[in-house]
C-alpha cells in the first residue's frame, strides 16, 4: 500500500508551510535558544530518525505522521545545511553545489534499481526509505539555495522569495499545459519550494532592518504551526469523508 499522500494544490501548500516552518524553527533551536548548529543538527536529525522509523513501520497513510517527517526533514535541514556553510565556512554557493551532488546521487542510485523516481509508485520499504533520504537532502539543499538567494545573490530574503515563488509558479503551468515529465517536474517544485520557505521564513523573522518583518522565530513558529496542524486535521477529515463515501 503507498503510504505517501496524493499530490494535490492542498499538499503543495502544506509543504510550503512545513517547510517555512522548519526554517522559522530550525533558527528557532539553533539561533534563539543558542544551541549551535552543531548539536541543534545531532538533536534536529535525531528527531528525524525517530520520525521516519515510525512512518516506515506504519502499515498505511497517516497525515500526522507523515507531515511530522517533512516537517523534521525541514528543521533538520536548515542547522545541517547553516552548519556545512557557516561553522564549517564552506559558503553557501559550495555548499548548494555538494548537496545537489549528493541529491543526484541518491536519484541515480534509486534509477539504478530499475524503479521509477514517481511518488505514485513506491510499494517498498526501500523505495520509501530512498524516498525520505531524497527529501531530507532536497531540503537541505533548498535551505542552502534561499540562502545563496537571499545573501549573495543581492536579492535580500522578500526578492528571493518572488523570484523562487515565480519559479514555482512556471513549473506549474509546465505541468499543465506541456509534456514535460511530471516526475521531473514534481521533485524541481519539491526542492524549489524548500527555498521559498526558507526565504519566506527569513522574511518574517528577521529584523526590519535586514529586510524582514520582525515577527521573530518564536512567533512565526507557533503561527505556522498552528496553521500546519489545521491544514493536517482537514485532510484527516477529507480522507475520512472520503472512505465513508466508498464504504456506503
Amino acid at each position: 500500500m503507498n503510504k505517501l499522500p496524493h499530490i494535490t494544490f492542498a499538499f503543495w501548500v502544506m509543504k510550503i508551510c512545513a517547510t517555512t516552518l522548519g526554517e522559522t524553527a530550525g533558527d528557532l533551536v539553533s539561533m534563539t535558544l543558542n544551541v549551535g548548529y552543531a548539536v541543534s543538527t545531532v538533536i534536529l536529525l535525531s528527531v528525524f530518525l525517530v520520525t521516519v522509523v515510525a512512518q516506515l513501520a506504519s502499515k498505511k497513510y497517516h497525515p500526522f505522521l507523515y507531515w511530522a517527517v517533512i516537517l523534521s526533514t525541514s528543521t533538520a535541514g536548515t542547522t545541517l545545511s547553516d552548519y556545512m556553510d557557516r561553522t564549517l565556512k564552506l559558503g553557501y554557493a559550495t555548499g548548494s553545489a555538494i548537496l545537489l551532488g549528493i541529491l543526484l546521487a541518491i536519484f541515480t542510485y534509486w534509477r539504478s534499481t530499475g524503479q521509477s523516481l514517481s511518488v505514485e509508485k513506491i510499494h517498498s520499504r526501500k523505495l520509501e526509505t530512498l524516498y525520505w533520504v531524497a527529501i531530507l537532502f532536497s531540503n537541505t539543499l533548498g535551505t542552502a539555495l534561499g540562502d545563496f538567494l537571499a545573501d549573495d545573490s543581492g536579492l535580500g530574503f522578500a526578492g528571493g522569495a518572488v523570484l523562487i515563488g515565480s519559479l514555482i509558479a512556471i513549473v506549474a503551468a509546465a505541468a499543465y499545459f506541456t509534456r514535460i515529465s511530471r516526475v521531473f517536474l514534481f521533485w524541481l517544485a519539491f526542492v524549489l519550494t524548500r527555498p521559498f520557505g526558507a526565504t519566506l521564513g527569513d522574511v518574517l523573522t528577521k529584523s526590519k532592518e535586514n529586510g524582514g518583518l520582525d515577527f521573530g522565530t518564536k512567533g512565526s513558529s507557533a503561527v505556522l504551526g498552528g496553521i500546519l496542524i489545521v491544514l493536517v486535521i482537514l485532510e484527516m477529515l477529507r480522507r475520512n469523508r472520503g472512505a465513508e463515501q466508498i464504504s456506503t
